[in-house]
């Protein structure tokens, strides 16, 4: 099922990473309950950013749950050799790849790849790189991701000038791909974000550091209504 069918108007999405992993099924059954649908798995390598994070292990044990409540799973490759990783992301219950174009001789070739092993496809980029060198070679992705800070550590505080990047981005995609923002997302600058142009928007902190994570969750929600 491609991401026109899993984006509603725009998406909250909360970021696994920040979850608390001592009761990790507990807590996306409780926003798969609330309403959420998309999940954020970020993956990193130790060596495209500093943290070794997630894999395919912890994305098999919650696969399933996720799916059986008519969720998806959105895989975020922070790593040098993604095209290494694709097979194993599908093998695991992954539904969406995002790899960095700053570590891809060849993005559209690399999108074709993902999409041989049933995978929905983004490209996402760093804040050093240009918006429409990205969009000039990502017409073929599904999402283009914005990352708001730089990858690898949740907690950060989100870049004000990714505001006019995400505008950019925006501007010089197809209109049928959609644009992603991580990083620092909060109730202060949620509403923003969409207004630049993202129908996806990544939520970490935001939502699995509260104690009350319906509460979290819909308060984002609405700060878009």
């Amino acid at each position: 099922m491609p991401w026109r069918d899993w984006i509603r108007t725009v998406e909250v999405e909360p970021s696994i990473l920040a979850a608390d992993f001592g009761h990790l099924a507990e807590q996306l059954e409780t926003l798969l309950r609330t309403g959420a649908r998309i999940f954020h798995f970020d993956v990193g390598d130790g060596h495209f950013v500093e943290p070794i994070t997630m894999g395919p292990p912890v994305l098999r044990s919650i696969a399933p749950l996720v799916h059986s409540m008519d969720g998806v799973i959105d895989c975020h490759l922070m790593v040098d050799n993604p095209v290494r990783h694709f097979p194993q992301i599908a093998e695991a219950g992954g539904d969406s790849v995002t790899f960095h174009y700053e570590v891809v001789d060849d993005v559209p070739a690399t999108i074709a790849l993902a999409r041989e092993y049933g995978l929905q496809v983004g490209v996402s980029f760093d804040p050093e790189s240009e918006p429409e060198d990205v969009a000039a070679v990502a017409a073929d992705a599904d999402i283009v991701l914005c990352m708001s800070i730089h990858p690898g550590f949740g907690g950060q505080e989100f870049m004000p000038e990714a505001l006019d990047r995400i505008e950019r981005l925006r501007a010089a995609l197809p209109e049928q791909v959609h644009v992603q923002v991580d990083g620092g997302i909060d109730n202060d600058n949620v509403r923003a974000v969409y207004d630049a142009g993202a129908t996806l928007i990544v939520a970490g902190t935001a939502i699995f550091r509260r104690e009350d994570l319906p509460r979290a969750y819909r308060r984002l929600v609405q700060a878009l209504a």
